[in-house]
């Protein structure tokens, strides 16, 4: 509890968190008996509030946005209408990148961090809450359309995710696809009013090398991908020079 709420959001720090999600999800340790001992300890009230914030407040919240939309919690009509409409209005958006399940799921995107967060949640059957926000905000970012990145948000989680699979899973892919329990921010291309987040905001938030690192193939897959998406973009681009030759 020393640091936790100060290094939680830190996917450098990762044993500063309980890693206790998938016990309690499967019913194997009671979150309020987690509650009761680490608030008898009487130390460090800030991580303890911190902990009970987000193991009794945003667990309930989860629940009880399942409970009450049943019909439509892993879907876009479970969205607000704010959220459901921005994003309706930004779905033909053109996309810099776009990436197949496949690759995505591969983690062979031109984002190292993206890869990373993604060989994580494959290898180790989890992926760090901070990293998860961000994760699924760039499948909106990368993918055809917000139902289907919605979907395939949904998919890897619950495929690979020990803890996926229940609410808390399927709020925190709606948090970031679809604004749920979230507020409209200033509109932009692709996400509308859509809380949005990037590799430069990651970076002035924890060591994204040292992170990285931590996953063989991450950078690499970057780089391969990058070199690919430089060889298309200047394909089109002799092939539109060549158009206007001819014109």
């Amino acid at each position: 509890m020393q640091t936790f709420d100060t290094l939680r959001n830190d996917p450098n720090h990762s044993a500063v968190c309980t890693n206790l999600s998938p016990y309690i999800n499967h019913g194997q340790i009671s979150f309020q008996r987690l509650t009761l001992k680490v608030r008898a300890l009487k130390t460090h009230p800030n991580g303890t509030a911190a902990f009970i914030e987000e193991g009794v407040v945003h667990r309930e919240l989860s629940d009880n946005f399942v409970y009450y939309t049943p019909d439509g919690y892993d879907s876009l009509e479970g969205a607000a209408d704010w959220a459901r409409e921005t994003l309706e209005l930004h779905a033909q958006d053109e996309r810099e990148h776009l990436y197949t399940w496949r690759e995505l799921e591969r983690g062979e995107t031109h984002d190292d961090l993206w890869d990373a967060g993604q060989l994580q949640l494959v290898r180790e059957g989890g992926l760090h809450g901070f990293m998860r926000m961000y994760w699924a905000k760039k499948i909106l970012e990368w993918t055809i359309s917000p139902s289907y990145a919605l979907a395939t948000a949904q998919y890897f989680n619950d495929r690979y995710a020990y803890d996926g699979n229940d609410p808390n899973g399927f709020v925190g892919v709606g948090w970031s696809i679809m604004g749920i329990h979230d507020m409209g921010w200033k509109e932009r291309p692709i996400f509308g009013k859509i809380r949005y987040m990037n590799y430069v905001g990651c970076k002035r938030k924890f060591k994204i090398d040292s992170f990285v690192a931590r996953y063989k193939g991450a950078k690499e897959n970057a780089i391969k991908a990058e070199r690919a998406a430089t060889v298309e973009r200047k394909s089109e681009s002799d092939s539109l020079s060549g158009k206007k030759r001819k014109a």
